[in-house]
């Protein structure tokens, strides 16, 4: 009896920093995922509606539309869909999972190569229904700059 193999995942990152976009590009892809990226929230919403994503990485900060907001516009299209938050000030804005609508919230750090290849691979890998999100707030302090 032969199994069909699985097809390959397929992965959006949305990231204004096109550094840190093809650096995140690369490191998945050479994991063994199809990777589509998008360079602003609505870029990204466009990709997401027009293709089949597995997993969304976004970060946090981006002009016209933020990753909290463009998780909001990706649930109203698949209240399912598993994603990653990036932001260099998790800490100080006060990000989790409860009020971003994010499955995972990752700080950018030296540390987030590793975090987020494993975050991706057990986003991947679970098929679960998502929890409705508590609140939408976000602290927004006046004297830190989110990247």
């Amino acid at each position: 009896m032969t199994t069909a193999p699985s097809p390959t995942p397929h992965i959006l990152i949305v990231d204004d920093n096109r550094d840190g976009l093809l650096v995140r590009r690369a490191l998945l892809e050479e994991i063994g995922y199809r990777v589509q990226i998008a360079v602003n929230g609505e870029e990204g919403l466009k990709c997401f509606e027009s293709h089949n994503h597995d997993v969304v990485v976004t970060d946090y900060k981006m002009p016209r539309m933020n990753g909290v907001e463009l998780i909001q516009r990706l649930r109203n299209v698949n209240p399912n869909v598993r994603v990653v938050l990036l932001s260099g000030f998790v800490e100080p804005l006060g990000l989790t999972e409860e009020n971003t609508g994010a499955d995972i919230v990752l700080a950018k750090s030296s540390h987030e190569p590793t975090q987020l290849v494993r975050s991706v691979k057990r986003l991947v890998n679970t098929r679960t229904v998502r929890k409705p999100v508590l609140s939408q707030k976000v602290r927004k302090p006046s004297s830190v700059v989110a990247r």
